[in-house]
């Protein structure tokens, strides 16, 4: 049995790391630790908090969950996605507010992983996701027009429309130098990893902008303009707390317990599939908790884990949790030696590297995808962007939710009125014939958001001992695009291990989404059959023709 709490640091431990691994970690983690300054600058800023607290999480917070963790390579701190949240939560009940609902939202995702959760927030069906992942980039994009423009605004609104109302009533103080530095920005962060893999392009932006604005005496607004001194120490934070009033907390600390748990899973999940891994979802949760609970009181902001960062972290050969120990203290030494310098940044190099960052959370490919799936994906998908964008990212996930419980609910009552029992003389082949070689699985029932994650988990885990797998799926009424999104990534991850798939009894519906989401073309149309016969007759040609396998393997 699994324990619940088992950090992957303390099993890598005693497995023993090589000399040679931890180097290659120590310094993956340095590339990290630079890689995340500017962002934990930008996210920070952009939250409406000053720019420490956003080194501070990335120090704290980056430290605990690389410690705690479930995850080999994760690597935490604060992200795009929580901006929306802390600026609102900020706005309404202040610091002291923020504080508090990062802390019971911390103590909530320590529960969520006590009680098994880690499973069932990743069955969050793949256009829920999309929907609000896109709907916080469109706002992070809306929060960052004034300092792209360098426009006279005292203060933002934190409303979607009225943002925009105030963005085209001040254009009269539109400053193109700002302009010119944003747009320099995104082209340096763009451009610069063509020159060089090994400096992150948000770092060199920074550097670059930083040091043109002071050279020539631009007339721009810098982080000093707001915040004036950035304090390079670390201190203990002790907010006001009245009982009474943790009630008024609840609603977003649910919202940042959420938003964080899935956004964690989802990026352990991408970093599995990069490194051929897997993370311990409750341990990963709990680690999120700690990590959530103890960073306000040094005055950090909410925390969980970055998928660009994690990603960073891998190809820069990152392999254990130490990477991201040391991308923790790494920013820890620049922050006490070096702070003092961030105060010189433009603003308007803060928005382009913000506007990358949305563009990048937009996923803008998935999101045109999820068109060529059913009314009922589009519904989900437009809902929650819209509500993101217009109202909030509460009532976003809360509906969201309720519209996929109710998609759950509609396709298992449409199984009923689809499925007809049929005999089918596949049911009486005799397996015993099937060469040790070609592995068998059966998808029963339909391939959507609340079964994929199994029946993938279960193919990649036997899939990968097979030369050739025949997969029958004359029992999949129908496939959803969380089915589809979690079948390619089996697939892919099978054919990365040398099997041959092969699919046999695909229905035309079926056939039909998986024509239109590539799946056909990812393994082969000549390698998709109507019964079971077929593919068994292809594969032992395909056996024939290569020569590569023997009957005695």
């Amino acid at each position: 049995m699994e324990k619940i709490f088992y950090p992957k640091f303390f099993s890598v431990i005693k497995k023993g790391i090589s000399k040679k691994q931890i180097g290659t970690d120590v310094l993956s983690g340095v590339v990290v630790g630079i890689v995340a300054l500017p962002l934990a600058i930008a996210f920070a800023v952009a939250s409406g908090v000053s720019p420490e607290k956003g080194l501070i999480t990335a120090v704290v917070a980056g430290f605990l969950i690389s410690f705690l963790g479930g995850s080999r390579v994760q690597i935490g701190g604060p992200t795009g996605a929580f901006i929306v949240i802390v600026y609102s939560i900020v706005e309404k009940y202040g610091i002291d507010g923020l504080i508090i609902s990062t802390i019971l939202a911390g103590i909530l995702l320590v529960l969520f992983g006590v009680l098994k959760l880690g499973s069932l927030l990743k069955f969050f069906p793949h256009p829920l996701v999309v929907g609000f992942t896109s709907g916080i980039a469109l706002v992070i994009f809306s929060t960052q027009v004034k300092d792209a423009l360098g426009l006279d605004i005292a203060k933002v609104p934190s409303e979607f429309v009225d943002k925009w109302e105030l963005y085209f009533q001040s254009m009269s103080s539109f400053n193109p130098i700002a302009l010119a530095l944003t747009i320099a920005t995104i082209l340096i962060v763009l451009f610069s990893k063509h020159l060089t893999n090994k400096v992150p392009g948000s770092f060199v932006a920074i550097i670059v902008i930083t040091a043109a604005v002071q050279i020539l005496g631009l007339n721009v607004t810098t982080i000093e303009t707001f915040f004036h001194e950035i304090p390079s120490d670390i201190n203990i934070t002790i907010p006001n707390i009245k009982i009474s009033d943790l009630s008024h907390y609840l609603q977003p600390a649910i919202t940042i317990a959420l938003l964080g748990g899935i956004e964690s899973l989802l990026s352990a999940v991408v970093a599995d599939g990069m490194i051929g891994s897997n993370h311990r979802s409750n341990t990963e949760l709990i680690a999120q908790g700690i990590a959530n609970i103890i960073t306000p009181f040094f005055g950090g902001i909410p925390a969980t884990g970055a998928i660009a960062r994690t990603a960073t972290n891998i190809r820069n050969g990152g392999r254990t949790p130490i990477s991201g120990m040391v991308h923790a203290v790494t920013l820890l030494l620049i922050m006490l030696f070096f702070g003092k310098w961030a105060k010189l940044i433009p603003m308007s190099c803060l928005a382009g590297i913000l506007i990358v960052v949305a563009y990048n959370m937009s996923e803008w490919r998935s999101f045109i995808s999820i068109f060529k799936s059913s009314w009922f994906d589009i519904l989900i998908l437009l809902s929650t962007l819209l509500l993101t964008v217009i109202v909030d990212l509460t009532v976003a996930i809360e509906v969201g939710i309720v519209l996929s419980s109710l998609l759950f609910m509609k396709r298992m009552s449409d199984i009923n009125k689809d499925i007809q029992l049929n005999v089918d003389s596949d049911v009486l082949e005799d397996y015993s014939s099937i060469p040790p070689y070609i592995s068998i699985y059966e998808i029963n029932g339909p391939l959507f958001f609340a079964s994929a994650k199994q029946y993938c988990e279960v193919l990649k885990n036997s899939g990968s001992k097979s030369k050739i797998m025949i997969i029958r799926m004359r029992n999949v009424p129908f496939v959803d695009n969380t089915g589809v999104h979690n079948f390619k990534a089996a697939l892919k991850i099978l054919q990365n291990a040398d099997t041959k798939i092969i699919l046999s009894g695909v229905n035309d519906k079926v056939r039909t989404d998986l024509d239109k989401n590539r799946v056909s073309f990812l393994i082969g149309k000549a390698n998709i059959f109507n019964n079971f016969d077929e593919a068994l007759r292809h594969a032992k040609k395909i056996v024939e023709k290569t020569a590569v396998y023997s009957v005695e393997e």
